[in-house]
């Protein structure tokens, strides 16, 4: 298997992908990922419609064919009527993973009370993690990375910090992290040597 990840980076909106304004959700991710691993990456990029069946079946392309182990999508998780994000995730997932959806709103709610608005979840499906996340660029980092103090500390984790060891449960290459950005949780027996 390749040490290489493929990393499926979905942007859902009516108006950016219209080209009515220019999609912030896919530069941001790349810009986090970017800083955030040290493993090599490639990223497959989709930018869709709040169409329940485009979503479904972008998912379905992603994670089957372009083989993406982890798929990002950003958008569409609100409770507006055009917002079907999670419908669509949860009918091609294989399981759910409650928790990030969870951890996510609770990072949210450091910063704005509408957080408990949001519906955001992740499922795995086959081989790939798939994560709901928010679709502002300044919260797609914050629940990413996690709060930060003044002086840069940590106060609460993201939970990209969960999302290597769970590629290594489901069968994906294994992902390093440079760990001033977010460091990966590791059980002590499923760490590996560093190279080089």
């Amino acid at each position: 298997m390749s040490d290489e990840i493929t990393i499926g980076l979905v942007s859902i909106s009516d108006r950016a992908s219209e080209g009515t304004y220019e999609d912030q959700g896919i530069p941001a991710l790349r810009d986090w990922l970017g800083r955030a691993l040290t493993s090599a990456w490639r990223a497959e990029t989709r930018l869709i419609p709040d169409d329940r069946a485009t979503i479904e079946r972008t998912l379905i392309e992603l994670a089957d064919e372009a083989g993406c182990s982890l798929i990002l999508t950003t958008g569409g998780t609100g409770p507006a009527p055009r917002d079907v994000t999670p419908e669509a995730t949860l009918a091609v997932g294989d399981k759910e993973m409650p928790g990030f959806g969870e951890e996510m709103r609770r990072i949210s709610l450091n910063f704005v009370p509408t957080a408990i608005l949001s519906r955001q979840l992740a499922v795995i499906r086959g081989k790939s993690l798939i994560v709901n996340l928010p679709g502002q660029p300044k919260s797609i980092r914050e629940t990413l990375e996690g709060v930060r103090a003044g002086d840069g500390s940590v106060t609460h984790v993201g939970i990209f910090a969960a999302i290597p060891y769970c590629v290594d449960l489901i069968g994906g290459p294994y992902v390093e992290t440079d760990e001033t950005v977010i460091k990966a949780f590791r059980p002590k027996q499923a760490i590996r040597p560093k190279k080089g």
